[in-house]
């Protein structure tokens, strides 16, 4: 810190008591004390700020939520103020919207050098980079930055800029600057520009690794600023917001007290708590005050307040205490927050590695690695389907494999079978009794015509062949399905070589469907031929009769003989018959739907080997190249970004 900071805390230690955590003490009272501390301060904190900054230059907050300190605040807050008395240099003022993209304000203390003083600066943005040899130019760079990234006119933008000041000036300290919250859009401003800055807002503060510094006018009523009520949607409890209060000396006659309730957490309270500082006003930029003279000003406006002096003794006023505050805070922060930040890393390092995989490698230039890039395409392709066909496929296309889900349906058509198998003896007699009632001929009573025996069967089996077909028509579409994705999966990136395999693949579907189809038609055909094994079917009839005898109610022990005897005989013909669908359908449609359609894609995806232009088949979609090179990058950012993290984890 410069010797204005380290001169104001030290002042101030022994009446404000030790802050809460001592080593992160930036002051001290002796010369042979303030060595110990600067060390400590260089071990610890320095390293803590430099790892964040690092893992931002690198372009990780694309990927990840980064540890920061946020600055909020309505129009006219006195925002800019307290970052200019932070950072010792002159940013962009005026009316309306000033802040037009997030800018990252990066504070970085450096020890005195022979001559005094030492000052760099650097600003970043849109990877372009411009070293600033003087405060002064700071200003009109960030103005040309902003119109670079928003435009000419009042509009905003997401794309961030980076100012990096290093200088014995400044305290250790990262800050994001948010555009001020506008209540009504004016001059060339868009209509929605409220909506447009909230939004970008919302955007940085809704990250739990983010803690809201809320500016906040002391002469207001700070219940009905829009940055604390933001502040507080995301953050209930008040955990990660820190209030700032501005401009004490507007307050009114009559208000010190609500403003040291304020400043004590006694209106709204915040887990951080309040603080509160007296920046540079217009009279004061007008008259050419420079900032060390400022911060003079400020103690000596605190120190003979007659009601704000308390504050400054209970050490929650001034900028330079703001800066040790803001530091520890920030600090303690990242410290909480790492082991979070490497999980998500893995996390994202895992994901991005998966996604990179699935796209592959990209097409070759050589004609001969392209024909082998071809190859290995259509033989992954053929291996993954292969898996479908013999219920070995990798569960990442679904989530279940394609015999499980076939093998379900089968079973549903087992229990349609076993409904109609096991229909009682009395259900069938009563259907034999209409049947002679309606339909008897010149035969004396006890007699039953085999012709009856025979429709009755045809009408049974008949009512089966909707629900067959009904089977087919699920599985096709269970089996379809999961080619088709596997298809996608594969080709996807490559639209004409996709177009080139699903045309056969729609033809194949069909011609299969066809062809299973008229099997089972034909299959109820010949069902129509009432036909068992004698030997089959006298054992059928031999358990059904002894069952029979066993179950029988006494409805059916008072039906006539050859009622019973009928309804014994539809009972046995019917059970062969069901058992013997059961698997026969089931069959042709594993045949045709999984075997033979499966087989068919296969043969047709060899045939494109050698048969089609390779060069036209692999011309690759722009945006998959676009989203591999973005992959790729990010994979990049993320490795660079492990390297960072595990080196100061281990260190630490």
């Amino acid at each position: 810190m410069s010797h204005h900071y380290s001169q104001r805390i030290s002042h101030h230690r022994g009446a404000a008591g030790e802050l809460q955590s001592s080593d992160m003490s930036l002051s001290s009272s002796s010369k042979g004390k303030s060595s110990g501390l600067n060390q400590h301060y260089e071990e610890k904190v320095r390293p803590c700020i430099d790892l964040v900054d690092s893992l931002r230059s690198l372009g990780v907050e694309k990927d990840l939520n980064l540890p920061a300190i946020a600055v909020i605040g309505d129009q006219s807050s006195g925002k800019s103020s307290v970052l200019e008395a932070l950072s010792g240099v002159a940013l962009p003022r005026g009316i309306g919207i000033v802040t037009r993209c997030p800018l990252v304000l990066k504070l970085k203390k450096l020890s005195k050098d022979k001559n005094g003083h030492q000052w760099h600066g650097l600003l970043s943005y849109d990877k372009q980079t411009k070293k600033l040899k003087d405060p002064s130019e700071i200003e009109d760079a960030v103005l040309h930055a902003q119109i670079v990234l928003a435009g000419k006119g009042e509009g905003i933008s997401h794309e961030m800029i980076t100012l990096e000041i290093q200088s014995s000036d400044v305290p250790d300290l990262t800050l994001i600057d948010l555009p001020g919250i506008a209540r009504v859009a004016t001059g060339n401003q868009p209509k929605d520009i409220e909506k447009q800055i909230k939004d970008l807002i919302e955007k940085f503060i809704k990250k739990q690794e983010t803690i809201s510094l809320v500016v906040v006018p002391a002469n207001m009523d700070i219940a009905t600023t829009e940055a604390l009520q933001m502040a507080s949607k995301v953050d209930l409890t008040g955990q990660r917001t820190l209030g700032i209060l501005t401009k004490p000396d507007l307050v009114d006659k009559g208000m010190e007290d609500t403003v040291i309730r304020t400043v004590n957490n006694q209106v709204i309270p915040l887990k951080k708590g309040y603080m509160i500082v007296k920046c540079r006003g217009q009279q004061d930029i007008n008259d050419k005050l420079d900032l060390v003279k400022a911060l003079e000003k400020e103690r000596r406006f605190f120190a003979e307040h007659s009601h704000f002096r308390s504050l400054l003794e209970e050490g929650k006023a001034t900028i330079p205490l703001l800066a040790e505050r803001l530091t520890k805070e920030l600090v303690e922060h990242i410290t909480k927050t790492l082991p979070q930040l490497q999980k998500q890393l893995e996390k994202k390092l895992e994901k991005t590695t998966e996604d990179l995989r699935a796209l592959g490698d990209g097409v070759p230039t050589d004609e001969q690695e392209k024909n082998n890039f071809l190859i290995t395409k259509i033989r992954q392709l053929n291996d993954a389907i292969e898996g479908v066909k013999r219920a070995e496929e990798d569960l990442k296309y679904s989530d279940k494999r394609v015999f499980t889900k076939i093998r379900e349906e089968f079973a549903n058509w087992k229990l349609v079978l076993d409904t109609k198998s096991i229909k009682t003896e009395e259900t069938l007699r009563d259907e034999v009794q209409e049947y002679v009632r309606t339909r008897r001929g010149k035969e004396l009573p006890g007699f039953v015509n085999y012709r009856t025996f025979e429709n009755i069967v045809k009408k049974h089996i008949g009512e089966l062949e909707a629900p067959a077909l009904k089977l087919l028509k699920d599985v096709t579409e269970i089996v379809h399905s999961c080619v088709d994705r596997i298809v996608n999966s594969h080709f996807n990136a490559f639209p004409h070589l996709l177009r080139a395999a699903k045309d056969p693949i729609e033809d194949f579907v069909n011609e299969q469907f066809q062809r299973a189809e008229e099997k089972i038609q034909s299959q109820f055909k010949m069902e129509r031929i009432v036909y068992a094994q004698d030997s089959l079917y006298s054992h059928q009839l031999k358990n059904v009769k002894l069952k029979s005898s066993k179950d029988c109610g006494l409805s059916l022990q008072f039906a006539s003989a050859d009622v019973r005897e009928m309804a014994h005989h539809l009972t046995s013909y019917l059970t062969i018959t069901c058992n013997r669908l059961a698997n026969q359908v089931p069959l042709i449609v594993q045949y045709h739907m999984l075997d033979q359609y499966i087989s068919q894609i296969q043969n047709a995806m060899l045939a494109m080997i050698g048969g089609n232009n390779p060069e036209m088949l692999l011309r690759e979609d722009s945006g998959v190249a676009g989203k591999r090179k973005d992959l790729k990058e990010r994979l990049e950012r993320l490795k660079s970004a492990g390297k960072v993290l595990s080196k100061f984890v281990y260190s630490a």
